[in-house]
């Protein structure tokens, strides 16, 4: 199979990468017995408890910071062996992945107290909102920052944002790696090495080659992806530093296409998902695909001027593709009344390109008895989308399209329609493919341009009082042109973003705080790439969407500061969402709200026990929606929405990860994530229902250098739903899996 090669080709291109690079070191050491001397002082500090974040934005620590910030360490991600974002994020609670809008069934699209923060992805502090399913094999560890926060990162942002903090080349030297392979023909290679050359000059990379399916699914799903990222530092421990990296990743998936929504007792598309076998597929092996291609190149400049200051920039130059096509299970034409799906298409072909350019001045100074810490900077971003699509015809004339009465499955499941329709119980993914596909590439362009300036600044007015204090100004110009008429249409805004906190610290070791911030979302502001609403010619001249968050929390460092402990009680509203009142007429009037309390634990509770556990509970409303309004823009007052809870937002959930250290050489880890249910659509009539998943792992250290790991994962093999699409479908989760992997570091 085409597959199996690819899959072999991809393990074998890794290896011989990681052989190369381990080679490459190995020589470039004076003598291989200094081995045992290589510094490890990285590898002994890790923790699942993180005191500062890597993000110059954040000024002070993060138990003086007066956010919510969750951060996913890098031992929490060798603990569960999670290799996307997406699987990365369940280990938060409060945080619900959402299918995508638009047609992209598995680009990163969480949500972040309630509302989407696809637009606000980052990476090193540069936003990365590009529509991609996100690697971990280049990630030291993410942030998730929750509540509005434009201050800090820009448009977008309401419930929160996410930062990737990449690999990069650093002083002393190591290589690491691990070579796994699992059920659900999981094979995945990593390596990862330093080199510290001397003369303050560091090199890094990180490879990747990796294949699986996906778990509990026969004949279904399949994801492969190779990447590479290496990185450069000159100048270490001088005034003068300067890091080139890049990052390089490449998928060719055979996307999972869901489970219709189907309620057999109204024969209506609305309840909880069809209830079939767990890992039914409704895709067609002969014509499903989804290909992601991203490039990202970074350098970054930093000059100490002085003991107090640092004046950086770094400028970052990306490139990503996305093509696809996959099925969608109708559901909306009740074929399902007849045991049938009809096999839609949904298909997108994207090419994106962005520049940014961040200029930033953080220091430390007193004026007085005051105590400053801060970040000055500028901004400057432009990203072009362009956006076509596939057009999928028959062959034969048949017709292929969803109406009981004259679409596909009034011909008859299978061969009598050609395959578009397949059985609702018993799909064939094998059915051929009879038909035709013609790529119909740039259709529109959608330009997005944005200039800001920005103000952080912690201050210390004692030791035991803190105010935070943050404001942006964003320039944002978004421009979509289509290019068989030429019309071009522009919105162009800009608006102002606040933070503000009051901490108190009984204790050095303990804060209290009080905080308010805001954030505000323009139109396109996710340059046409993602779910965010796209620039149209309603909505061209609309504002921005503005949101504010309250919240009250503390943080405490305990046990020897070797446990953090955080709570938090919120609210964040939006003011100004938009909504329709007729059929072509919109406007900023909607509103909603998510009351919220969080919980967190991180660290180690003794030298043997580690644990990251958190609990969130989120209470939300659509408090206006405004009109209900068809496809045809036909609209009534009567909203069936309004007062009922924001799609993707489950009430309660929780995750727990533990490990103890059993036996000097033996480390036992168990884990749960729950999750109540949460609907799909607005009107809260279609949802998934909540869940609890187990996981455990067991690691033996065979020697200080070599370990043997094994990660079982939905222990009980709970049919579950990760993801609710608002109209049509929901994306059934993995079943049990296991994988043992061998990680080495030297």
């Amino acid at each position: 199979m085409d597959f199996i090669k690819s899959r072999k080709k991809i393990i074998s291109s890794a290896i011989v990468s990681s052989l190369s690079v381990m080679s490459t070191a190995t020589i470039a050491q004076d003598d291989v017995n200094q081995l045992p001397t290589i510094n490890t002082q990285a590898e002994a500090e890790q923790s699942l408890k993180v005191d500062k974040s890597a993000n110059a934005k954040y000024v002070a620590p993060l138990l003086d910071t007066p956010k919510s910030v969750s951060v996913i360490s890098k031992q929490l991600i060798q603990d569960t062996q999670v290799t996307t974002l997406s699987d990365a994020l369940r280990t938060v609670p409060g945080v619900t992945l959402g299918a995508g809008e638009g047609g992209n069934p598995n680009g990163d699209r969480p949500f972040l107290r309630g509302y989407s923060s696809e637009s606000s992805m980052y990476v090193d502090g540069i936003r990365n909102s590009n529509s991609q399913n996100r690697e971990m094999f280049a990630v030291e560890q993410v942030e998730v920052t929750k509540g509005s926060a434009s201050a800090l990162a820009g448009g977008g942002s309401s419930g929160g944002s996410i930062n990737l903090i990449s690999k990069v080349a650093k002083k002393g030297d190591f290589i690491e790696g691990s070579v796994a392979g699992g059920t659900d023909a999981y094979a995945r290679v990593t390596l990862d090495g330093n080199k510290d050359f001397g003369n303050g000059i560091a090199a890094r990379v990180a490879v990747l080659g990796h294949t699986n399916e996906k778990p509990g699914q026969h004949n279904g799903a399949e994801y492969k992806r190779a990447g590479i990222a290496p990185s450069i530092t000159f100048g270490l421990d001088t005034p003068t530093r300067a890091t080139l990296s890049y990052y390089y990743l490449k998928s060719d998936d055979k996307p999972d296409s869901g489970v219709p929504y189907w309620d057999p007792r109204t024969n209506t598309a609305t309840g909880k998902p069809l209830n079939t076998k767990q890992g039914i597929y409704y895709g067609w092996n002969e014509r499903d695909f989804q290909k992601q291609e991203n490039h990202i190149g970074t350098i970054k400049l930093e000059h100490d001027l002085n003991d107090q200051f640092t004046l950086s920039n770094t400028a970052v130059y990306s490139k990503s593709k996305n093509d696809y096509i996959w099925t969608q299970p109708d559901d909306s034409q009740k074929n399902i009344a007849n045991g049938e799906v009809w096999r839609r298409v949904n298909s997108r072909i994207t090419d994106s390109d962005s520049f940014t350019d961040q200029l930033a001045l953080t220091g430390k100074f007193n004026t007085g008895a005051l105590k400053h810490s801060l970040n000055i900077g500028a901004e400057y971003s432009k990203q072009e989308s362009d956006k076509g699509s596939y057009s999928v015809t028959s062959s034969t004339g048949k017709v292929i399209t969803g109406s009981p009465t004259t679409g596909a499955c009034s011909l008859g499941v299978g061969e009598a329609s050609d395959y578009w329709c397949t059985s609702a119980y018993h799909p064939n993914a094998r059915d051929p493919w009879l038909g035709n596909i013609a790529a119909n590439k740039r259709v529109t362009t959608t330009t997005a341009e944005a200039t800001s300036v920005y103000f952080l600044d912690s201050i210390e007015i004692t030791p035991q009082w803190l105010i935070d204090l943050g404001v942006r100004w964003d320039k944002f110009k978004t421009e979509l042109e289509t290019h068989s008429t030429g019309v071009t249409l522009k919105n162009d805004t800009d608006f102002f973003s606040y933070q503000g906190g009051l901490i108190y610290k009984p204790v050095e070791n303990g804060s209290i705080y009080a905080s308010y911030s805001t954030s505000a979302n323009p139109v396109g502001i996710d340059a046409g790439d993602g779910s965010e609403t796209g620039l149209n010619v309603n909505i061209k001249d609309l504002d921005p969407e503005k949101s504010r968050t309250y919240e009250l929390g503390t943080k405490w460092d305990i046990l020897s500061n070797k446990l953090n402990l955080t709570a938090a009680i919120f609210r964040t509203e939006k003011q100004n969402t938009r909504i329709q009142l007729d059929s072509t007429t919109y406007t900023n009037g909607g509103e909603s709200k998510v009351d919220g309390i969080e919980l967190g634990v991180n660290g180690n509770i003794t030298d043997k026990w580690a644990i990251s556990a958190g609990y969130s509970y989120l209470d939300s409303e659509q408090t206006n929606p405004g009109p209900s309004c068809n496809r045809a823009g036909d609209c009534v007052a009567d909203n069936p929405a309004k007062g009922k809870r924001l799609p993707n937002v489950p009430k309660n959930s929780a995750t727990l990860w533990t490990t103890y250290q059993v036996l000097p050489k033996l480390n036992l880890g168990v884990g749960a994530i729950a999750m109540d249910k949460f609907y799909g659509d607005a009107a809260n009539t279609k949802y998934v229902p909540g869940y609890v998943r187990y996981d455990a792992m067991a690691r033996y250290n065979v020697n200080k250098n070599i370990d043997v790991q094994l990660n079982l994962n939905n222990l009980s093999n709970k049919r579950y739903f990760t993801k609710a699409y608002a109209s049509h479908y929901a994306t059934e989760s993995d079943g049990i899996n296991g994988v043992v992997s061998l990680n080495f570091r030297y």
